[in-house]
């Protein structure tokens, strides 16, 4: 009976490590990617509104031509 307790609480003990190490490592990676697709929206979010302003300038520019 004693060897059949410490066989269960050792399978225990290695399952309980096994997760603590699985979840700690999926934490990282996820803000990882997260960290970089927050990067890559920052750094193109200046060239789109450089875009969006100078589409806008042309609109109104033409729109003041034609209406002039």
């Amino acid at each position: 009976m004693n060897n059949f307790t410490l066989k269960l609480y050792v399978k225990a003990q290695a399952l309980r490590n096994a997760c603590i190490l699985e979840d700690g490592q999926d934490l990282i990676e996820y803000a990882l990617v997260a960290a970089l697709i927050a990067f890559g929206s920052v750094a193109a979010m200046k060239t789109l509104a450089t875009n969006i302003a100078t589409g806008f300038t042309n609109v109104g520019t033409k729109m003041t031509t034609y209406t002039s």
